[in-house]
């Protein structure tokens, strides 16, 4: 056995000489000092390695003498090494004397002489250097393997840490596509599920577990910088935004400007427009594709759009794909089939066929849904079942699900069974998800609030006057101009007529927010003049503070103002938007809506109020409307109210309505009479067609793909684990004590957040994720979620994971003495703890720490080597024991060395027998896993094709590599405490 490093410990002055080699406990990385300068009391050490010197008091010096044994292979300055025969010391210096490794050659090499850069990382070197630690590092440093091997096999990884609302539906979608090779998905929830949310959990996931680093997300240019600061805010990825003045810079410094960062977001029409940088962004490898509102990419079999044809370019040569969009059908079928066809264009590649499998699809979904009712399947839908089923034995299941007598717990648990397997084999079920508010729980209820006013005289004769002046005009422009009497007066009187003056909409729009002036109120119109018009009048009438949201503004400009109403404090009341403002952002914590006027489209319509009707809104929404009677803001308000219900329910068949009726509801607008009993005959059409609309809708939903998309119970259990481990202590008692070790300064900030703040005496420069003016940190998810500023701290943070890092890379801890007092135990009697870790080293990708993350290994030895670590348990003899002085505990070490190092060769004896078992255990586990997983897709590869082959390639090339990193795991000491009996308190 390579003997160990050997300390002598002198603490008179007469012990020390100059040319002695002496190494600071306190500061280990200066390398070995040597004794320059002896005066009086005072010594100096100089540092070679460093250029450092440092003076001490001799009597109270943090330092210790270093003399090597024999049998050790020690370095000269001058780089030749010796191996130690003897050791003789003379006048306080000490000589070495051996063999020149080099030359073979007997040679002596005095300590004066030493390489400078002699640094004690092992534990066991650090233990016999009298580098000892203290007492509570060694305890930290323990729990951070314990933790960190927890948090590695945990099946929440990745899921935890984003500041989102633990909505079961989004964390269906998360959990089974984030864990996917490559996933190529369609995400098509209705308007306020939160698609941008399910899409940026699923990067998370994929980033966090390895199975992409290098992501590109295209999103349409006024999303940009709301993509920017979700992705940061919500799941603390820095993107960067590459737009042409940012390619331009960055081509100055690489040929290739999308090889300059990982995570990129870039707009679509950038890509359409630029050329040079779609060429460029072609070219760059990336993992994954995110493309948001992808309805955008319009598509012919003849005719495919610019954007389209980009899109599908960098798909062809990515493997990742995810495809964002709310209105799946709104450009029409082919549209629809056109952006399944960019996921997998060898499943998707004929329309026709597309058309003929979908009417199988909803003959599986009808033969669900009897599953789902009370009702009996029929016979042909059992015959469906089957089919769908081939190969698969489920006569138990039809025989129960068929019996008059059968228990009717037995019968559901067989229908539930039946359901599952069709599932996991439907159509367009794997890379598919929409989920609807119908299916969805947790919305809000929405109240209309219609506030009538009479057309004042200015606007009466403006729209007389353009009558008369536009009698021939186009029925659409008289139509849109019908609405807005404002604009109408202002095309008369100029931009300098104040119509604010008289128009009684805006004395009420002062009055409720007067008379509400605690609420947060968003307000939009059709056009920014309106909107900036309004918020100049509120301020100068009544000082009520606005910001304002318009197409003209900056991306900066825009999210600047958003800020500015969502703050609590010395914040704007109101929020006055533009038709932009209904687009892509996201108003939940304000409750009342007004809308100043109303857009000709249903659709802009759902738009605007689902602002504020979403998920994770807590009151009802109140959707004001003013309106002036007997005009056409009347008939448009009676159309949408009354004929398609669109205020206060969801209009999901507002597009095909309104598409049907378009001619007709433009000519009552554009009409400068109000007939009262044309209007009634088409709002009653209306009413009557979209009532069999939704009919035909209801009848036709795929429930089975939304039990797919929902995920049905599964996720309801998943959204409580992660609660029960949101309300654990254990991560919020850690960290604590990681700042206090570390000498972070923490100060409390209300009942739920901490103020962490850099300090003078941190025992590193800087520490992970903190600023140099602090920041603000939570355990809370419901404090993260109401308070943006302040960061969700969880086992996936950025600075959890730092903080292992930290620990586990240094030596902190890793050298300790300890005290037991128990009077059960002889005095005298010590013990050895030692910490093994066994680890291997892995792709990031092959996710190696679900079956061998590095993984501590407890040895606890008695005098005589026997183990008791199966029954001492760390915190139960934690508890017992005490610390002892850096000094003292020098002291113990020198005296029990002898006896120590048979106890760490016995320990690493333990150790690797118990790593092999953990070896066998991992591959079992693996195994069992992948081969199950590989036997599943390949069962469902043979009725559904979406099942594609590169993922069965894919893991079966895991297995292959997780065996040989399992088979190659090593064992190393990590930390070594000796404990002492003392009966002395």
């Amino acid at each position: 056995m390579t003997k160990l490093i050997t300390i002598e410990r002198l603490n008179t002055l007469a012990e020390f000489t100059l040319g002695q080699r002496w190494i600071s406990d306190t500061e280990s990385d200066l390398g070995l000092g040597t004794v320059v300068a002896i005066e009086g009391r005072m010594i100096t050490l100089l540092f070679p390695a460093s250029g450092e010197s440092r003076l001490y008091a001799s009597t109270e010096a943090p330092i210790t003498r270093v003399m090597f044994n024999v049998g050790d292979t020690i370095k000269s300055a001058e780089g030749w090494s010796l191996l130690v025969s003897s050791v003789e010391e003379s006048n306080g210096l000490i000589a070495y004397h051996g063999i020149n490794t080099e030359t073979e050659e007997e040679a002596i090499l005095k300590e004066t002489f030493l390489d400078h850069f002699v640094k004690f990382n092992k534990p066991q070197d650090r233990l016999f250097a009298g580098q000892i630690d203290r007492f509570d590092w060694y305890t930290l440093r323990y729990q951070c393997w314990q933790q960190q091997y927890a948090q590695q096999q945990s099946a929440l990884k990745g899921l935890v840490g984003p500041r989102v609302s633990l909505i079961p539906h989004q964390l269906h979608i998360a959990e089974e596509v984030g864990k996917r090779y490559a996933p190529r998905v369609l995400l098509s929830d209705e308007v306020g599920l939160g698609k941008t949310i399910e899409a940026g959990m699923i990067l998370h996931q994929q980033l966090i577990k390895g199975l992409a680093s290098r992501v590109l997300i295209i999103v349409p240019e006024t999303l940009q910088h709301q993509w920017l600061v979700e992705m940061l805010r919500r799941f603390n990825l820095r993107v960067s935004i590459f737009d042409d003045e940012r390619c331009n810079e960055a081509y100055a410094d690489a040929p290739n400007v999308f090889e300059t960062e990982q995570l990129i977001l870039v707009s679509l029409e950038l890509l359409t427009k630029k050329k040079r940088w779609f060429e460029q962004a072609l070219e760059a490898q990336w993992d994954l594709i995110i493309v948001d509102e992808a309805h955008h990419l319009e598509w012919s079999n003849d005719k495919p759009s610019t954007e389209y044809r980009r899109v599908e370019a960098l798909a062809e040569e990515t493997a990742g794909l995810i495809l964002l969009t709310a209105t799946p059908d709104q450009l029409g079928h082919e549209s629809h089939f056109a952006r399944l066809r960019l996921l997998d264009p060898n499943r998707f590649y004929d329309y026709d066929k597309f058309v003929e499998e979908e009417s199988h699809y909803r003959e599986v979904a009808n033969a669900a849904n009897s599953l789902l009712s009370d009702n009996v399947p029929s016979q042909d839908e059992l015959t469906i079942i089957s089919n769908m089923l081939n190969g698969t034995d489920i006569s138990n299941e039809l025989a129960l699900v068929t019996s008059d007598s059968a228990d009717a717990l037995d019968v559901h648990t067989a229908k539930q069974s039946l359901i599952d397997q069709l599932l996991d084999r439907h159509g367009t079920g794997r890379i598919l998800f929409r989920n609807t508010r119908s299916g969805v729980e947790g919305f809000p209820e929405r109240q209309l609030l219609a506030h009538e006013f009479e057309l004042p005289k200015q606007y009466t004769t403006a729209i007389n006057v353009t009558a008369s002046l536009n009698a021939n005009q186009d029925v659409t422009k008289k139509a849109h101009q019908a609405l807005f009497p404002e604009q109408i007066y202002q095309s008369f009187e100029g931009d300098a007529a104040s119509w604010t003056e008289f128009d009684p909409r805006v004395q009420w729009l002062i009055s409720f927010l007067k008379e509400n002036k605690y609420e947060k109120v968003l307000v939009i119109c059709a056009h920014a003049q309106t909107a900036l018009t309004l918020e100049q009048t509120l301020f100068q009438k009544e000082a009520i503070k606005a910001a304002v949201f318009h197409e003209g503004m900056s991306i900066f400009e825009r999210d600047k103002a958003a800020a500015y109403f969502a703050k609590e404090e010395d914040a704007a009341q109101v929020l006055l938007c533009s038709e932009i403002g209904s687009e892509g952002r996201n108003f939940q914590f304000a409750h009342n809506l007004v809308l100043f006027d109303l857009p000709l489209n249903p659709d802009l319509l759902e738009q605007r109020i689902g602002r504020l009707d979403r998920i994770g809104q807590t009151e009802t929404v109140k959707i004001h409307v003013p309106y002036f009677k007997q005009t056409a803001q009347e008939k448009l308000l009676k159309w949408y109210r009354d004929g398609l219900n669109a205020f206060e329910h969801t209009a999901n068949t507002g597009h095909k309505i309104f598409e049907q009726f378009k001619e007709s509801l433009l000519e009552h607008l554009a009409a400068n009479v109000f007939d009262d009993e044309a209007l009634l005959d088409l709002v009653e059409s209306t009413h009557a067609v979209n009532a069999d609309l939704k009919a035909q809708l209801e009848q036709g939903r795929d429930k089975l793909l939304e039990i797919n998309s929902s995920g049905n119970q599964d996720t309801m259990a998943l959204a409580n684990e992660i609660s029960k481990q949101d309300n654990d202590i254990l991560l919020p008692q850690f960290m604590i004590k990681m700042f206090d070790v570390y000498g972070v300064n923490q100060e409390d900030k209300g009942d739920n957040a901490i103020i962490l703040q850099p300090s003078e005496h941190m025992l590193v420069p800087s520490f992970p994720g903190l600023k140099d003016d602090g920041v603000s940190v939570t355990f809370d998810r419901n404090t993260a979620l109401s308070q943006e500023d302040i960061q969700f701290l969880t086992w996936d943070h950025p600075m959890v994971q730092g903080t292992f890092d930290l620990v586990l890379t240094e030596d902190l801890g890793n050298s300790s003495v300890a005290l037991l007092n128990n009077k059960a135990v002889p005095v005298g009697t010590f013990f050895v703890e030692l910490i093994f870790v066994a680890e291997s080293s892995a792709e990031k990708a092959l996710q190696l720490g679900r079956y061998l993350p590095p993984t501590p290994i407890r040895i606890l030895l008695d005098k005589g080597g026997n183990n008791l670590s199966n029954n001492v348990s760390f915190d139960q003899f934690n508890r017992q024991l005490s610390p002892t002085g850096r000094q003292t505990g020098s002291k113990l070490v020198n005296a029990l060395q002898p006896a120590i190092h048979p106890l760490i060769a016995k320990g690493e004896t333990l150790a690797s027998e118990q790593m092999e078992q953990i070896q066998q255990d991992a591959k079992s586990a693996m195994n069992n896993s992948l081969e199950q997983e590989i036997a599943r897709l390949n069962a469902l590869k043979q009725v559904n094709p979406n099942i594609r082959d590169e993922e069965i390639d894919f893991i079966a090339n895991q297995q292959s590599q997780l065996l040989s990193a399992i088979d190659s795991a090593q064992l190393k000491l990590d930390a070594i405490r000796l404990i002492v009996v003392s009966h002395q308190k």
